[in-house]
């Protein structure tokens, strides 16, 4: 091993996912793809967020299939239970006490300054308590791991910023350097466009191309992408089509320059370009990764087991931290706490 790499197996990362709905090409070329290939650089644990996604989705059944899917996805992608840890939000409850503990030390203007809250309010979603705590749960979740990195899409560095704010709130007000301060990575795809020209979201269906949907509906999303009304021979600017900056992120470059030379100077239709796109989705996402999926549907066990195991390291991890964090606040650590701190199964 290099010297290089074994600095960066020194480096832990720390990101995750929300529950609440079927994850897409968004997820994947703006944060899966990523988290894949950091897990051969460092340290890495991958959360399924199903805490956070309570604030959207509250149905027991859809939460269950969701959390599921997730998972499923993930290690049908590629996620190494061997080299990345996997596990459910919800399996280290230490996170919520740790983001009380965290609001304690952090101002009311602070959250109110968060562009998630105002924008998803903007959308129509119901202002509840827990979208506008979504900062410090989400501090939570980075800090009590010692996090040193965190990849995320463009939308979410301002929670990173928020999150190294708190850290510094709570070592600074208990006079002891309990936190890391975090940093955010970006992956190649910060953001992924939607089907309907803004950013591809699981709070638009419409906007979304499913990673592992039925090949049928994948086809008519794809088919249906809105174009405007130019013809083959005419010129068309691909930094403005939906198509393109989707097969983008996925062909050669090769393969792009021959899609861009076609809309620049003419001869490339938008019937054949879909056409390109689809082949390139069933390329990614077809073939074995497909059947790898589809054994996870069949054995969810095996899914169950990964989570399992996932959650009593990084449970271990958050107890370590807890246990910086009731000396440093005074919180006794009584013989109900000993145990959960010290617990094994």
């Amino acid at each position: 091993m290099t010297q290089t790499a074994e600095k960066n197996k020194s480096l832990r990362y720390l990101s995750g996912v929300q529950s609440s709905g079927r994850l897409h090409l968004g997820n994947y070329f703006g944060a899966i793809q990523n988290h894949i290939r950091l897990q051969e650089q460092g340290d890495c644990l991958y959360f399924i967020a199903n805490y956070h996604s309570l604030t959207t989705i509250q149905d027991a059944e859809l939460q269950k299939k969701y959390t599921f899917m997730a998972a499923a996805d993930y290690l049908a992608l590629g996620l190494d239970p061997a080299k990345a840890l996997l596990f459910r939000q919800s399996d280290v409850p230490e996170v919520t006490e740790l983001a009380w503990l965290l609001s304690t030390v952090t101002g009311m203007g602070l959250m109110e300054r968060a562009h998630s809250y105002k924008d998803k309010i903007a959308k129509g979603i119901a202002p509840n308590l827990g979208l506008f705590f979504y900062p410090a749960l989400m501090a939570a979740d980075i800090l009590i791991y010692q996090s040193d990195r965190v990849p995320v899409g463009q939308d979410q560095i301002q929670h990173i910023e928020m999150c190294r704010d708190m850290a510094g709130y709570f070592n600074h007000t208990f006079k002891k350097d309990v936190f890391k301060l975090p940093e955010g990575v970006l992956s190649a795809a910060p953001k992924v466009i939607g089907l309907t020209g803004g950013k591809m979201s699981k709070s638009e269906e419409a906007s979304v191309i499913p990673i592992f949907g039925e090949p049928a509906e994948i086809k008519k999303k794809v088919m249906n992408i809105v174009t405007d009304s130019k013809g083959v021979a005419d010129v068309k600017d691909p930094e403005t089509n939906v198509i393109y900056l989707l097969y983008k992120l996925m062909a050669k470059p090769e393969e792009t320059a021959v899609m861009e030379k076609g809309f620049r100077q003419g001869g490339m239709g938008y019937g054949d370009a879909k056409k390109l796109l689809l082949a390139k989705l069933e390329e990614l996402f077809g073939g074995g990764v497909l059947a790898k999926r589809k054994k996870m549907d069949e054995n969810p066990d095996l899914v169950e087991d990964v989570l399992l195991a996932g959650a009593k390291k990084a449970r271990k991890i958050a107890a370590g931290t807890m246990e910086l964090v009731y000396e440093a606040t005074g919180i006794p650590v009584s013989k109900i706490k000993k145990a959960i701190l010290n617990f094994e199964f």
